[in-house]
């Protein structure tokens, strides 16, 4: 997050790493150990419009989307760069 987005600042809230951008919410990291993957949750994410086929709206989401990872491998960077750089333009 810091080499793609230096201004967030990271805090823990409801006990899970959370990222802020210009003060405001901005994304997440939340791990299922039960269903065993990991979430980075894009606070405005219904309002993302590039690689919207990536990204997971769990029922009951109105304002969250995520990429949803189950190992290290399946990290497309390029991917998860393009949505942290599209989701700052919105704040």
């Amino acid at each position: 997050m810091k080499q793609t987005l230096p201004e967030a600042t990271h805090e823990y809230k409801w006990g899970i790493p959370y990222f802020y951008y210009k003060s405001k919410p901005f994304c997440y990291l939340n791990a299922s150990h039960k269903k065993q993957f990991v979430d980075v949750g894009f606070a405005k994410g219904f309002q993302l419009k590039n690689h919207t086929p990536q990204l997971i709206a769990d029922n009951g989401r109105n304002t969250v989307k995520s990429l949803r990872y189950t190992s290290l491998d399946t990290i497309d960077i390029e991917v998860l760069i393009t949505v942290i750089k599209e989701a700052a333009t919105l704040y």
